[in-house]
């Protein structure tokens, strides 16, 4: 069973949150403990899967993905089989950075990431409409971005 998180860890998962390269020894200072403690308390919050895993946060357009869409897919049958492929196969697919099992209309939201509208038709027809299930897709395309936060308020 995972611990409660106390003071100690809110205040490390937050300094993560901010700067993963922050070190063990700077984290300490900030919340009162000493290098020591702080690195056993994230080995250990990485073990009970409060951390998933320490990444850098890109800019997607200077990495070449010019173009984000959120595709919503209504599959044609829904066994728990299909369900379950559908997703086992979509998240294999590079373009598809996020996949979610949703309620209402749509079955799944995907978030893809391409260079273009050349490049996500190719995808469309090549990949995501031969995906099981029978999927109708809806898709829609950020036109700007107003706010993408990946940081959460730890409580």
């Amino acid at each position: 069973m995972k611990k409660k998180l106390d003071k100690f860890d809110i205040g490390i998962l937050n300094a993560l949150q901010n700067d993963c390269r922050i070190s063990c020894r700077k984290i300490g200072t900030q919340i009162g403990l000493s290098e020591t403690p702080v690195q056993l308390r994230i080995q250990h919050m990485v073990e009970d899967g409060y951390i998933k895993r320490f990444t850098a946060i890109l800019d997607a357009k200077k990495v070449g993905y010019g173009l984000i869409g959120y595709v919503q897919a209504k599959l044609g049958e829904h066994t728990e089989e299909c369900l379950t492929s559908f997703m086992s196969e979509a998240i294999k697919l590079g373009e598809v950075k996020e996949c979610y099992h949703m309620s209402g209309a749509y079955d799944f939201l995907l978030r893809v990431a391409i260079n273009d509208m050349d490049e996500y038709s190719s995808i469309l027809m090549k990949k995501l409409a031969r995906l099981p299930g029978k999927p109708h897709f809806e898709t829609f395309f950020v036109m700007s971005e107003g706010k993408c936060e990946t940081r959460f308020d730890v409580r």
